[in-house]
């Protein structure tokens, strides 16, 4: 089976010393990317740390797939414990650092401890500097590249970068890279924010060798000659879709359409879109560098989960609000999908719909935990209480845009995803509007049937992670393809995908993780049914714990 190549290596923060070990079993079991990063957390991160402790550790990993000229491969993992969630996680960013990560020679470059001081951490195949950067306190993204780019030649898209929030350790701070890239949901940036390291910089010219199918060759041809509408819409060219299925949330989830989606859609991104933009290697070509001619405002984006998160949620259907609001999270570093929700959560409390200036205000205010900025840091789960409102999360993670109480599956797959209410661990929901062909396509209500398919999803996705491969190759990347680029069957690379999701389960049951937390905050007909049907699939035990686990009860 195809994997990843080269040793992990380990940077100390605390003693500011680094190591190397060989970790070839890993890396032929799990592959490379979400897996590695899995298996490795798993082992080397006490069950009872503190997410904002010194002893989580932040996994970055590249899988075998980093080595090729193939389209949809631009893509870096990053795992740790999560400051949201409370439990293990892998987020993953397009744009370009992960040719220089495999530049480095390692498959694997795990920071554990904590500096005393702010630091930026130079990872090179010769070696490993902690520069001391105190002058870089409270930098945005933006100033941080500008000062690696000035004092070290080091370009953007060889960073990994904190802004203030992660600095002032916001449960939901994003990672940055490329200056607009996001490992954005689950607060990893917070992680590297408490561990006192502004960035990280890769190079080198270690690359491994790895033999990789000339089926290669065909995916890239048929990404360059598709003719997806994500290449001018990006996903926003799902928001109408989502808005007449009523699958849209709104108003702080009150509602599942919004009257003002033309003024956030895919046709108002498309008309502020002014260039093609891009992952490394990928002629894909899905990013939106947009511009708003009239104030000289760009960004990239927003994507669809951001167009519901500062647009319908909060009651906005400006589209350059919506574009500001996104570059201030990117500049600041915050997941926009959190911060959109926790953000409209006050509004509800305040009753203050539709006030852009209020949005933005709240954002700088959240990034730097001034004022009330300070509570909703702190995520949805834990501000919900005070400010009066429901809390719409799932294991303390804010919900993305595709709402479940219409795509029933999506909802359940919402409750079981061990990293919250993402949409992205199992993309349930291309099956429900439907995204795919009309033969493979389930009814969006209902849950008859969608268990074992939410297993075979979710196990796919994590496939996916491990290689690292964009989810956006979906319609490219057949079964047949995945068998002759990873050089296995296609059970056997499911398979992969399984113990990885299981190997998070397990450890998040060590911290207490059961069934109680497979929850969602509204009732979908025949969900505990489902939910056992799921266990049965997977081979838990019926209160949500891997048999064997410690805590765990045996049927």
């Amino acid at each position: 089976m195809l994997h990843s190549k080269g040793p992990l290596l380990s940077v100390d923060l605390g003693t500011r010393t680094a190591s190397e070990a060989e970790i070839d079993g890993v890396l032929e079991s799990f592959v490379g990317g979400r897996g590695v990063g899995t298996k490795l957390a798993h082992d080397r991160i006490p069950f009872d740390a503190d997410p904002l402790g010194p002893e989580n550790r932040l996994v970055f990993a590249t899988g075998p797939l980093q080595t090729s000229q193939m389209s949809f491969t631009g893509r870096t993992s990053v795992t740790g414990l999560s400051p949201l969630t409370n439990g293990l996680l892998s987020s993953n960013a397009g744009g370009f650092v992960s040719r220089h990560l495999a530049d480095t020679g390692y498959s694997a470059i795990e920071l554990a401890g904590a500096s005393d001081d702010l630091v930026a951490v130079h990872v090179r195949d010769d070696g490993v500097e902690v520069e001391p950067v105190p002058d870089l306190a409270g930098a945005t993204v933006p100033e941080v590249d500008t000062a690696m780019a000035e004092r070290h030649d080091i370009g953007m898209d060889q960073l990994v970068v904190v802004g203030p929030a992660g600095e002032n350790r916001v449960r939901f701070a994003a990672l940055m890279t490329s200056e607009t890239r996001a490992f954005g949901r689950g607060g990893l940036g917070a992680v590297l924010g408490a561990k006192n390291v502004k960035c990280v910089s890769f190079a080198g010219n270690s690359r491994p060798e790895i033999e990789i199918d000339a089926v290669q060759a065909e995916v890239h041809r048929d990404a360059a000659t598709s003719d997806s509408i994500m290449k001018e819409q990006g996903t926003t060219s799902v928001t109408d879709l989502a808005n007449e299925l009523g699958a849209l949330p709104t108003k702080y989830f009150e509602r599942l359409q919004f009257d003002g989606a033309e003024g956030i859609n895919g046709d108002a991104v498309a008309r502020k879109k002014y260039k093609k933009g891009t992952c490394s290697q990928c002629a894909f070509a899905c990013k939106l560098p947009t511009r708003d001619e009239d104030s000289g405002l760009e960004t990239e984006g927003p994507e669809y989960e951001t167009v519901m998160a500062f647009g319908s949620n909060p009651m906005i259907d400006d589209v350059v609000s919506v574009m500001k609001s996104n570059k201030l999270c990117d500049d600041l570093g915050m997941d926009t999908i959190s911060c959109g929700d926790v953000v409209s959560a006050y509004l509800a409390a305040e009753g203050e719909f539709g006030n852009s200036d209020l949005v933005h205000e709240l954002i700088e205010k959240i990034a730097h935990r001034e004022g009330v900025g300070d509570l909703l840091a702190e995520g949805v789960h834990r501000a919900h209480e005070e400010l009066g409102v429901e809390d719409w999360s799932v294991k303390g993670m804010e919900f993305s845009a595709h709402d479940g109480r219409k795509l029933n599956g999506q909802g359940l797959g919402f409750a079981t995803s061990n990293r919250g209410a993402d949409h992205m661990y199992s993309t349930f929901y291309a099956y429900e509007y439907p995204l795919v062909d009309g033969d493979f396509a389930f009814p969006p209500e209902g849950l008859e049937g969608k268990p074992a398919k939410l297993v075979e999803q979710e196990n796919k996705r994590a496939l996916e992670d491990c290689g690292v491969l964009c989810r956006f190759s979906r319609s490219i990347m057949t079964d047949e393809r995945f068998e002759r680029l990873f050089d296995a069957d296609f059970d056997s690379l499911l398979a992969v995908g399984g113990r990885v999701v299981e190997l998070e389960r397990r450890f998040n049951n060590e911290r207490g993780f059961d069934r109680s937390d497979d929850r969602l905050p509204y009732d979908l007909p025949g969900f505990e049914a489902a939910l056992d049907a799921y266990y049965d699939v997977r081979g838990w035990n019926q209160d949500g714990t891997v048999p064997d686990a410690t805590g765990s009860t045996a049927d």
